[in-house]
């Protein structure tokens, strides 16, 4: 599976790493990022020297695919009709700001990485065995968050 890394993919405020000395620049997200930026960007967030401690980087980010999810309509398909809307208000809740960042989430603007699709499979298992559930769909992404 190959996705490459574009400048475009970059989220706004992704933090930027030039650390050429790096031994996990390769591997690294942020430096990759940082590769693309163009030459008349002057600023911006970046990764300071001060991340590097005792061998390892604060805040290193593999530079991998991971499988990213959107939409919750399947999540509940299989649910009896008075468990849905609480299942519903529960995944709803993990947003923490109302219903706009879940409808975006629904609508595949936003897209879940794996670590958040477990949490929601935990809300989930509250109500129904998780076996077989999904999300609508998936893609192939880098995990900037």
């Amino acid at each position: 599976m190959e996705k490459i890394l574009e400048l475009k993919m970059i989220p706004w405020g992704y933090e930027i790493c030039f650390n050429n000395d790096c031994q996990l620049r390769e591997k690294c997200l942020h430096y990759q990022a940082g590769l693309l930026m163009p030459s008349d960007r002057l600023s911006g967030p970046a990764v300071y020297p001060a991340a590097w401690k005792d061998g390892q980087c604060q805040r290193f980010r593999e530079y991998k695919l991971v499988r990213k999810a959107w939409g919750f309509n399947k999540l509940y398909r299989n649910l009896p009709r008075h468990l849905k809307t609480e299942a519903r208000e529960c995944v709803m809740s993990y947003f923490s700001g109302g219903c706009g960042p879940y409808y975006r989430y629904h609508h595949g603007e936003n897209k879940l990485s794996p670590s958040q699709q477990e949490d929601i499979m935990n809300i989930m298992s509250k109500f129904c065995s998780t076996e077989g559930l999904s999300f609508d769909r998936y893609e192939w992404d880098y995990d900037f968050t």
